[in-house]
């Protein structure tokens, strides 16, 4: 059976390449932003959905956290681990299954690592999933982009070389996904992946995660904590909080 798109790209070291700008340095500077508004104590156990190689993780568990990274790309999890240590630990997990329960103080899900299944159903899923893993009153960030400006600014064809590799990115807007094209070639081979993602609102983050007992306290448009602007921001990053069960 085909692998889905996510599943195929990010276990390519070729994704790596092509997204190679988005480093540590960034990754420091969004986490230290973001936990002022989460207000963590230290011991606090964090998990990363969606933590790739673990640029995001890392650093929370140089802060002092109990971190867990999960990701579904085998390839970026055996990376991951050769940085383990008793306060970090990597799994490779598909996020529309369950992983523990009542057990982190926070769930994050940094750079836009949401919104790639075929059906709602699976990101609703996903997102009780992430109930369930957070303790009564444990905060959820979700790191999105802003799809009104990425649908305003989008750039139909473009060409990037980076290591010599010439990628030709195709952009097109279809039934509220946003759909990109990678094509290269390297040694006369050629290459060729498709990203898809859900072009969700702030409107429907809260229907979904009103069904997903989850109670957004928060709202950003950018990693300065600066107010989301619909027409503006470049990011939607929501905080919310797990509802009590009653």
């Amino acid at each position: 059976m085909k692998k889905e798109w996510f599943a195929e790209w990010f276990d390519s070291p070729y994704y790596h390449v092509l997204y190679r700008s988005h480093d540590d340095s960034e990754a420091h500077l969004a986490i230290d932003a973001l936990l002022r508004p989460l207000n963590l104590a230290l011991d606090a156990r964090v998990l990363d959905l969606a933590c790739g190689k673990g640029r995001y993780a890392r650093y929370l568990a140089e802060k002092g956290f109990d971190v867990t990274g999960l990701d579904i790309s085998a390839a970026s999890i055996t990376y991951a681990r050769q940085f383990e240590h008793d306060r970090l630990a990597f799994y490779q997990h598909d996020m529309r299954k369950p992983f523990r329960s009542n057990y982190f103080d926070a769930v994050l899900n940094m750079f836009t690592s949401f919104g790639y299944f075929n059906t709602d159903k699976d990101h609703l899923l996903t997102l009780q999933n992430v109930c369930q893993q957070l303790r009564p009153g444990g905060l959820f960030l979700l790191d999105f982009f802003n799809s009104a400006v990425v649908a305003q600014k989008i750039i139909p064809f473009q060409v990037k070389t980076i290591d010599n590799i010439d990628f030709r990115l195709q952009k097109e807007i279809r039934e509220r996904h946003i759909y990109k094209t990678v094509d290269f070639t390297i040694a006369e081979q050629p290459f060729h992946f498709q990203e898809r993602v859900r072009l969700f609102t702030l409107a429907d983050f809260r229907m979904l995660f009103a069904a997903a007992n989850l109670r957004i306290r928060q709202t950003y448009g950018d990693y300065q904590l600066g107010k989301f602007d619909e027409d503006k921001s470049n990011r939607l990053i929501l905080i919310a909080e797990k509802i009590h069960s009653t």
